[in-house]
């Protein structure tokens, strides 16, 4: 079985977003930093108030799905739907914005520890008008498995195989067959998995450096950096000096063109500039 070696880092950069939200962004950066169909990822850590209070109000979204999880803190999602849902820590909320979504994730808490994760993924051509959708996912909903030699895996979306005992996270069945796994591993803890040969997969480690691929061949991946990895059927990757915590993402890539304006990803100018026109004459959603 074919091991993935990393074949590119991607170090992240401090932004902002929303109404001023303090967050490090990895994927995203810029249009040669993404991973078919990956999109863009974001980390936002801070215990300071004024880094994340303002929040995300209000904004549009069309083409693309929007996956929050949450390690600290609490946010509250709204949607124009109706749904409200409450991102609790260990939770997460997966948005199909599809031809339209117009929704907003505001801090609960004035002090704190807020930390989490936005990942954003790519619609196919043929569902990026489909209706928009909208699950919050509990944290007693998102399965954990003991690793082998100490450590834990939580499963949100596809599948792993612990000592022979598959464990499915709660989101299944996509387009993109994506996979979202946070695994967290003690000093010289290893986590080994097959992925789908075929699909896009990368590391994004949040605690701690990792060493990834096999053996010798292995390539040292620090926190807060994204690693691309080549192709191949399985993954393994090992705590590098200490405990470490780390976010594994693979989806079958899409291969379509995209033009991206803002929060709208389309597949043309054209698509783009409706998408503009509509949300403008209140006709996005």
């Amino acid at each position: 079985m074919t091991i993935r070696r990393l074949q590119q880092i991607i170090r992240s950069v401090a932004t902002s977003d929303g109404a001023g939200v303090s967050l490090r962004r990895s994927l995203g950066q810029s249009q040669a930093a993404r991973v078919d169909p990956f999109l863009m990822l974001d980390e936002f850590s801070s215990d300071d108030p004024d880094d994340y209070i303002a929040g995300f109000p209000p904004h549009p979204h069309r083409g693309f799905e929007t996956v929050t999880y949450m390690l600290d803190g609490h946010m509250l999602h709204e949607d124009h739907l109706g749904n409200r849902g409450d991102l609790l820590p260990g939770g997460a909320q997966w948005m199909t914005a599809g031809r339209g979504i117009i929704h907003s994730e505001m801090p609960q808490q004035e002090s704190g520890r807020m930390r989490g994760f936005q990942l954003w993924i790519n619609l196919p051509a043929a569902e990026k008008m489909k209706p928009a959708h909208y699950r919050d996912i509990r944290p007693d909903e998102i399965p954990q498995a003991v690793l082998p030699g100490g450590g834990e895996a939580r499963v949100i979306a596809g599948r792993i195989v612990v000592e022979g005992r598959e464990v499915a996270g709660p989101v299944q069945g996509l387009a993109t067959e994506a996979v979202y796994i946070d695994v967290r591993l003690p000093a010289d803890g290893s986590f080994s998995q097959p992925l789908p040969e075929g699909h896009s997969a990368f590391v994004y480690a949040y605690e701690g450096n990792l060493d990834i691929g096999p053996g010798d061949d292995s390539r040292r991946l620090a926190a807060q950096d994204a690693g691309v990895l080549a192709a191949g059927e399985s993954v393994q990757i090992r705590a590098g000096d200490g405990p470490a915590g780390f976010l594994l993402l693979a989806a079958r890539p899409l291969r379509e063109p995209m033009v991206q304006y803002g929060p709208f990803v389309m597949n043309s100018r054209e698509e783009i500039e409706q998408a503009i026109a509509d949300y403008r004459e209140n006709r996005l959603v």
